[in-house]
């Protein structure tokens, strides 16, 4: 199963560490306690209706699912190789907007590392505060976390 799950029962799902360390929650946005990230969500929502025009002939983005908002704890934790939409499931898109201050690459590690079109080549992105990533979910684009070791 995807992201390292034992079972795709919301009431059984186990996450198993060696493939993915983070911390996660689904919001839609618009939860109370969580009043940054409704911002941010509305903020994406409108950059990528926006782009719908740009994408004529490959796709459109009609809607999107809750936002997955993560934390990597540290002690290495990372999340291993894979495409966050193996199975066409109707995501297109996926954002990352990084939330992480005075963040040190060398000391604390965390890169995104993309693989671009399947190869074994790859480019590392830093997880740099108010850094937003966009990139195609499907098999275009398999990624990984390197082990993060501050938080």
């Amino acid at each position: 199963l995807a992201g390292g799950r034992t079972s795709g029962d919301d009431t059984e799902k186990v996450t198993k560490p060696t493939v993915r360390g983070d911390k996660i929650i689904w919001l839609q946005g618009s939860e109370p306690d969580y009043p940054n990230i409704g911002t941010w969500v509305n903020f994406l929502d409108t950059l990528l209706g926006n782009f719908n025009k740009y994408l004529e002939g490959e796709t459109v983005v009609k809607g999107r699912t809750k936002a997955q908002v993560a934390c990597y704890p540290g002690d290495g934790a990372g999340y291993i190789r894979h495409v966050d939409n193996p199975g066409e499931d109707g995501r297109r898109i996926t954002a990352l907007f990084y939330l992480n201050r005075d963040w040190d690459v060398q000391s604390q590690g965390g890169n995104l590392r993309l693989f671009p079109g399947d190869k074994d080549q790859y480019v590392d992105i830093a997880p740099l505060a108010n850094r937003l990533l966009l990139f195609w979910s499907d098999r275009r684009n398999p990624h990984e976390v390197q082990p993060a070791n501050g938080n």
